[in-house]
């Protein structure tokens, strides 16, 4: 028996290894972002500085462990096997929960998952217990007091996040300007001893301070003479950061990188817990009961050496700060960190990641009427003095491809910092994704970052990414404690079982996800780097190449859809017809995400060409459109016919239409190759070829209807039907491939 649940502990470390690649690779952006976005140094020299603040962080973090012994549960109550039934199913739900939601493209949260689980699975085990024994109850089972604190300091960090964030950047935009270089001859100096002090006291005094690797008497006189400290500390820094501005040192860049540290080093102490904490305490629960059961078994051996704060090896947190390192290295999505968390903030127009919802058309309807309302209040002379301070045609930006400024980025920092440290001195699990993003969030909004183009898209975004937390934390609670109760009946069986389930599903995981970034990088990387283009004739260029694309691709997906519905339908194949549905769906999302892109791109091209060229590019993007509006009108009376069982289409209707596809597919392609080349030579030769076979439709279409009225009986009247409502999309088609095909030409004629 105990053979089989040292295994347990080997695979719930196993299981560590794999959340910290995973874990550091989804929030490395967290902390590199700001850095990188603004890019006020190398990716390398950033990434040399956030892996010196992970190791210190993971050295300084044995602290944060106990959330996972004692911090949901009271372990004392609870035997051997029950409190490895939990781990276990912590470690399996975190694993289902990543793979669910990576599939679903849903926001997720180790904290918020990590919590939920304990709570869940410790739940379900103090059902159980109280089932069979009713002298126990909830207040002694579950340390509900430490979870409630938990839970609460989880959810109100979204909130301080925002307006914190929000409110320290409308300070720093007014008094620093996007000209920050000429109004930061004085200010700047303040700004970085505030910033290096509050830095100091939460990273180093009290992060520091608190460790258990720093002597007693040197912790009791920090504690001490705090106040007088961070005095010192203030008054030292402001003097070092205006002799280091004096000596032309950019001082916002200093503290970006500082900050940086400092974000870091609270990530791998405050999240260090959401990847080994129930792993170490899995491994501590097995220790005390291989030296000190004597025989007891592991349903009557009780663990409260759980109780006990955690003291953590050394080489533990130091072999997990050095994964977490790799992780950072080797990730795809770390060295990628600016293609997803840094358009959330970005100071120029781009593509929205989120779409619009009423929800957020209302938040924002209802802010700008209260804003409206509240600035008729101040003198308008204080209203145009403030107004002057946020003229974003004066940003001063590190290169043309930083996303923000380096005030907006040092900002960030030390606000984030300062919250996820404060929280993990107070140990309470913050989340570092969202505490980050909130931030951001908050700052970008008082930046004037979120104009009435796209307020609304960022409050949804915002909005989903709070409601992806809420549904993280009731998916994780519902989840674990299911996995925990059929472990808890099927015994040790159906716990290999899930095992084996983790290690499938860990590997699935994987696949989906290469092809996924595979499909994004092909899809994002020129219009990133259209965005980030400040020469308008360069944008023009870029532009019709990716209107190009847009089109030669539309032309190719929409003649797949053509000829899927018609073998859907002549091989009765509701399946594949059901594919067609959600597929087409789909891309008409993507088409409404390209189009806002092209736009985009469009306002930045030279003025005389966009207003020229305006017309064809919205009928190109309307044809693009059309198609699939085509298809879907297509596709219903088809996909109802095939799923009601009704009469197959005949043979004869088969074989009269089969030269009117092979000509559809012949044009399509010709028209695909001379969008994709660029060579219009053969232009009117195609649209003559278009008008014979729609004639030919026509001609089918006349027939058909003849034969319909002529019929006495009904029996084929339905096919019938289906049949003329294709011949007269196909029609359509044909005339919207016409209208693309013009477009096309008109678009990217000299």
């Amino acid at each position: 028996m105990e053979t089989i649940y040292l295994c347990i502990v080997i695979f719930l470390l196993c299981l560590a290894v794999f959340d910290l690649f995973v874990g550091v690779s989804n929030d490395a952006v967290n902390f590199l972002q700001s850095a990188v976005g603004a890019r006020v140094a190398t990716f390398r020299t950033v990434l040399i500085i956030a892996s010196i603040a992970v190791v210190l962080g993971a050295v300084l973090s044995s602290g944060m462990m106990d959330i996972a012994r004692h911090g949901i549960m009271m372990p004392a109550r609870y035997s051997f096997h029950e409190v490895m039934t939990v781990f276990l199913a912590v470690m399996v739900t975190d694993v289902i929960i990543l793979d669910v939601f990576n599939s679903l493209g849903m926001p997720t949260s180790t904290t918020v998952s990590l919590v939920f689980e304990l709570l869940g699975g410790a739940f379900m085990i103090s059902t159980l217990k109280i089932m069979g024994d009713p002298s126990l109850d909830y207040g002694i089972l579950l340390n509900s007091d430490k979870a409630l604190s938990v839970i609460i300091a989880i959810f109100v960090s979204v909130a301080i996040s925002f307006v914190v964030g929000m409110i320290v950047m409308w300070i720093s935009r007014v008094v620093f300007t996007f000209n920050y270089k000429k109004h930061s001859r004085y200010a700047i100096a303040i700004f970085g001893g505030i910033s290096f002090t509050v830095l100091a006291y939460f990273i180093f005094m009290k992060g520091v301070g608190n460790s258990p690797y720093v002597s007693e008497s040197v912790r009791d006189y920090i504690n001490s003479n705090i106040n007088l400290l961070l005095i010192y500390t203030f008054i030292g820094s402001t003097i070092v950061m205006e002799v280091l501005h004096l000596c032309r040192v950019d001082i916002f860049k200093f503290v970006v990188l500082m900050g940086t540290f400092g974000l870091a080093m609270a990530f791998a102490g405050n999240d260090l817990v959401n990847f080994i904490g129930v792993p170490l305490a899995g491994l501590a629960s097995y220790q005390d009961y291989a030296a000190n059961a004597h025989g007891a078994g592991v349903d009557t051996f009780m663990m409260k050496s759980l109780m006990e704060s955690a003291k953590t090896p050394p080489f533990y947190l130091m072999a997990a700060g050095i994964i977490m390192i790799v992780a950072m290295g080797t990730s795809k999505k770390a060295q990628n960190v600016i293609k997803t968390s840094v358009d959330l903030a970005r100071q120029d127009e781009g593509d929205e990641m989120f779409g619009s919802s009423k929800a957020a058309r209302a938040i924002v309807r209802f802010c700008q009427w209260g804003v409206e309302s509240v600035a008729h209040i101040f003198p308008a002379s204080l209203r145009n003095w403030i107004n002057s301070r946020f003229n974003a045609n004066e940003v001063e930006l590190v290169d043309d491809k930083a996303a923000f400024d380096v005030v907006r980025a040092a900002v960030n920092l030390v606000i984030a910092s300062m919250l996820i440290t404060f929280g993990t001195n107070h140990k309470l699990p913050l989340s570092t994704t969202y505490v980050t993003f909130m931030v951001a969030m908050g700052s970008s909004l008082a930046d004037r970052a979120w104009s009435r183009e796209s307020a609304v898209f960022r409050v949804t975004g915002v909005l989903s990414v709070i409601g992806g937390w809420f549904i993280t934390a009731g998916v994780a609670f519902i989840t674990c404690s299911l996995v925990a109760l059929t472990m808890w009946y099927g015994g040790i069986v159906l716990q290999v079982g899930f095992m084996i389930l983790v290690i499938y599903l860990l590997w699935h995981s994987n696949q989906q996800y290469k092809k996924k970034k595979e499909q994004e990088a092909k899809d994002e990387d020129s219009f990133r780097l259209m965005m980030r283009t400040r020469d308008p004739e360069l944008v023009w260029d870029m532009l019709q190449k990716r209107v190009s694309s847009t089109q030669c691709n539309m032309n190719h997906y929409a003649l797949d859809m053509f000829n899927k519905i018609m073998d859907g339908f002549t091989g009765q194949n509701a399946r594949e017809l059901g594919r067609c549905r959600k597929s087409l769906h789909k891309e008409q999302d993507n088409l409404k995400k390209y189009r806002r892109q092209e736009m985009l791109g469009l306002k930045k091209s030279p003025q005389d060409i966009a207003i020229e060229r305006n017309t064809w590019f919205h009928l190109g993007a309307n044809s693009d459109q059309q198609f699939i509006y085509c298809l879907r009108r297509m596709l219903e009376p088809v996909r109802e016919h095939v799923d009601n069982n009704f009469n197959p289409i005949p043979e004869e209707y088969i074989h009269e239409f089969q030269p009117v596809r092979q000509k559809v597919n012949d044009l399509m392609h010709m028209t695909q190759e001379m969008i994709s080349n660029g060579k219009y030579d053969d232009y009117r030769d195609i649209l003559s070829e278009a008008d014979l076979c729609r004639d030919e439709l026509s001609t089918l279409r006349k027939g058909l209807i003849d034969h319909i009225q002529q019929s006495t009986g009904t029996q084929m009247l339905q096919v019938s039907l289906v049949y003329l409502n294709i011949l007269q999309e196909t029609d359509e088609f044909l005339n919207i491939m016409r209208h693309q095909l013009r477009a096309a030409k008109k678009f990217i004629e000299n």
